[in-house]
């Protein structure tokens, strides 16, 4: 097959000889596999093009196995994974998209453009399945920011989100930060984003349709994020300082044209199939809407916008220049979709067309460059069962005992303590960043337990957060993954939505570790567990692996981003106390439970033990009597305990509502593991004096654990345990400590 080649680019016989093929991450009976499928030596840009779609980060190769044990379906689950993003029902011909992703290697080398773009390439997957975009999160992990690098890390990725969601005008509502020394040098940058659809409107990449155009549009292809998909599927090394170039370069005002255009286009009712160019650019969106169509395509790469001289098919098909989209209309439309987008000013090229011989053709100055089978491309990657065995530490863990630490008497200073932790303190450094508040709809901002968005023209809205304690899955990787998303849940529910489903991002060291591997499985059998008892199946989601650094894996880290439903936006419910003299409540039982918890982090700098428990019969009674509570309009605030426990909660709750609480409680632990245990299946709730006897019994109908325990009011938050006085500061002395603990840090 004869083939256009530049003065860098071997023949098949140099490829195979030279083991070329190693360098893009294919192994040898991986090449063994390509040539069997061609029936011949891949040249160039053949071994290229299957290199990225059976990388990882394409293929899922190593997970697959492990993604199977997820619920997918659902009554409300119109679409789950295999697509851009998942979509559910919410009622009225209306749904919500939502989807997570990771872009963690080229932050941990370009912070601003790897985070920034990580935020475009998610917008792109919502909008190509015809929705309109709503709102942004983040789930982000860094090391100790004493460290220079690590406040540079954090630093650019933050203005890198915010740099491309303001620009793009989608509100960054909601995420989370944690810091631990597990991830300095791989910093872990994940991007979730939501939105509105109506049924008739939704659209799916697929190349259907023999004979039919299709259309590359947005802006000329570079040089830029070659390999991107085959760098996010190895280790970071010293030499990864090297790969800058598999980072893309964002433009924001390009991506909102991008997707203004391509919605007009989607709401004109041409569209036969439509898809982002994201990971693997070109390769992955041509060979992926073939294969789910059952066709091949052909491509004839000289029309393909370029934005660089002497371009090669190798780099055109595996570039990840940001803000393309490829979609595919019937001959009889070209036109019509042509006008749309050069009313936005957008390139709009036909660069191929759909063929019924199923292989992915592609052509360059009039010759065949490469020819290659589409579903050995998408379907026919090898997939792995790598082997499983537990961490010695996980045994070592078993015997650790809450009480074994010496008894912190000052109580007050432990507080501030664990306030000025960077994982717990105000993140208002981060969020004053993102324009929250654009386009109007944002209904509860950053800072309470889930962010809430309304959906336009109802009274509904939607709850939504990101959440995973990655110190307990690393203590115990299936408890862990029940707690991450059953915290999520309790999130969404304390909002006052109902859970309707998750996407997760799975992040992970490398899965050649049987160690790392076993986390991996155990983790995806607790989020599956949980799942399945709170009626919230995965849509979708990303795996990241490979995540590791000098001193070895990151912590395991599933972050679960959730949706919830609110019915009715007089059921929204926010963190804060509301008003003087209502009574406080604590649902659910405090045990001694300090493994993986932010007080035992702090105050003793270990990371031990095992997780608190959770039974998820007990979480499920919980969240429907809350929920059911809220609707029934008794509850003035609610609030989840997670890290940091009772004391962490009654202070946020002091700091949101801008008052005191005097809190009188009995309890049978040791005063500090009573105030700062992470027992699970908890909320604070605060309600009317008028309203707290009918809230009583509901929770007792229900079997929930219901204890009051003071009253809202004054200016200080102060705590009685078994009546005596443990702890009393002043709500204005809290907030100082919370809000000026990342600041200080980063000036520092």
């Amino acid at each position: 097959m004869a083939q256009q080649l530049s003065a860098k680019e071997p023949n098949a016989e140099q490829i195979a000889e030279q083991q070329i093929y190693k360098q893009m991450g294919v192994t040898d009976e991986e090449y063994g596999l390509i040539c069997g499928f061609l029936g011949r030596k891949p040249n160039y840009v053949e071994i290229g093009v299957f290199s990225v779609m059976w990388s990882e980060h394409c293929s899922y190769k190593n997970s697959k196995p492990v993604l199977r044990r997820f619920p997918v379906t659902g009554p409300r689950v119109l679409m789950g994974p295999g697509e851009g993003a998942g979509i559910v029902d919410i009622g009225d011909n209306q749904a919500v998209v939502f989807k997570i992703e990771s872009h963690n290697h080229p932050s941990a080398v370009e912070p601003y453009q790897g985070a920034a773009t990580g935020v475009g390439g998610i917008i792109r997957d919502i909008f190509s399945m015809g929705a309109r975009p709503v709102a942004l999160l983040n789930s982000l992990r860094f090391g100790k920011l004493d460290n220079a690098r690590v406040k540079y890390l954090f630093e650019n990725v933050v203005s890198g989100i915010a740099g491309y969601g303001n620009c793009i005008g989608i509100p960054t509502v909601g995420g989370e930060v944690m810091f631990d020394e597990s991830y300095e040098g791989n910093p872990l940058v994940n991007a979730m984003c939501v939105g509105l659809i109506d049924h008739d409107k939704i659209q799916r990449g697929v190349a259907q349709g023999v004979g039919n155009p299709v259309f590359y549009v947005g802006p000329a292809t570079g040089r830029d994020g070659i390999h991107g998909a085959t760098f996010a599927s190895e280790e970071i090394t010293e030499e990864s300082e090297a790969k800058r170039t598999a980072v893309q370069v964002g433009d924001p005002f390009m991506e909102k044209l991008v997707m203004e255009a391509c919605l007009e286009l989607i709401n004109s009712g041409i569209v036969v199939g439509i898809q982002d160019m994201g990971a693997a650019g070109l390769t992955c969106s041509s060979a992926e809407m073939a294969s789910k169509a059952g066709n091949g395509m052909e491509l004839y790469l000289d029309e393909v916008p370029q934005r660089e001289e002497g371009m090669t098919p190798y780099e055109m098909m595996l570039s990840e220049s940001q803000e393309r989209m490829l979609f595919v209309v019937k001959p009889e439309h070209e036109e019509q979709a042509k006008a749309i987008f050069e009313r936005w000013g957008l390139i709009c090229s036909k660069v191929g067309k759909v063929t019924d011989d199923g292989r992915l053709r592609l052509i360059h100055h009039g010759e065949v460059v490469g020819d290659m089978p589409v579903k050995a491309l998408v379907d026919e990657c090898p997939v792995y069962h790598k082997p499983s065995r537990e961490p010695e530490y996980y045994a070592r863990q078993q015997s650790f005992d809450a009480a074994s630490y010496p008894e912190v008497t000052d109580l007050e200073g432990a507080l501030k303590q664990v306030l000025a932790s960077p994982t717990v303190a105000s993140k208002e450094w981060v969020y004053n960043q993102y324009d929250y508040m654009v386009r109007t709809s944002t209904a509860v901002r950053p800072g309470s337990d889930a962010a809430v968005v309304t959906v336009p023209g109802t009274r509904k809205a939607l709850a939504m957060t990101t959440d995973c304690n990655s110190r307990y899955v690393y203590l115990d990787p299936e408890t862990g993954g029940r707690i991450a998303v059953s915290e999520a849940a309790r999130n969404v529910v304390c909002s006052g939505a109902e859970p309707l489903a998750v996407t997760d991002n799975l992040n992970f060291g490398s899965p050649e570790k049987p160690e790392i591997f076993w986390q991996l499985e155990k983790a995806v059998d607790g989020m599956a567990e949980a799942c399945r008892e709170l009626n919230a199946p995965v849509i979708g989601g990303n795996v990241s692996l490979y995540n590791e650094n000098t001193k070895g894996a990151i912590y395991p880290t599933p972050v679960i981003g959730m949706v919830g439903l609110v019915q009715d936006v007089d059921h929204i419910t926010t963190q804060g106390f509301k008003n003087e003299g209502d009574v406080v409540l604590l649902l659910g039982e405090t045990k001694a439970e300090l493994g993986g918890s932010e007080f035992q982090y702090v105050l003793h700098g270990k990371t031990e033990g095992r997780p608190p428990q959770l039974d998820l019969a007990v979480e499920k009674k919980l969240q429907l009597a809350v929920l059911k509570a809220i609707r029934e309009g008794l509850v003035a605030s609610a609030h989840d305990l997670s890290e940091g426990g009772l004391a962490v909660a009654l202070a946020e709750s002091c700091i949101s509502g801008n008052i005191g609480a005097q809190i009188s409680w009995s309890s049978e632990l040791r005063n500090d593991i009573a105030l700062f245990s992470e027992s699970q299946s908890r909320i604070l709730i605060s309600t009317s004096p008028d309203k707290a006897d009918e809230l009583k019994r509901l929770f007792a109908e229900a079997g929930v654990s219901c204890e009051a325990i003071g009253a809202v009011g004054g200016t200080d938050l102060a705590v009685d345990i078994n009546g005596k006085p443990v702890l009393r500061s002043s709500v204005e002395e809290l907030e100082k400590v919370w809000k000026d603990a990342i600041p200080c840090l980063m000036k520092a």
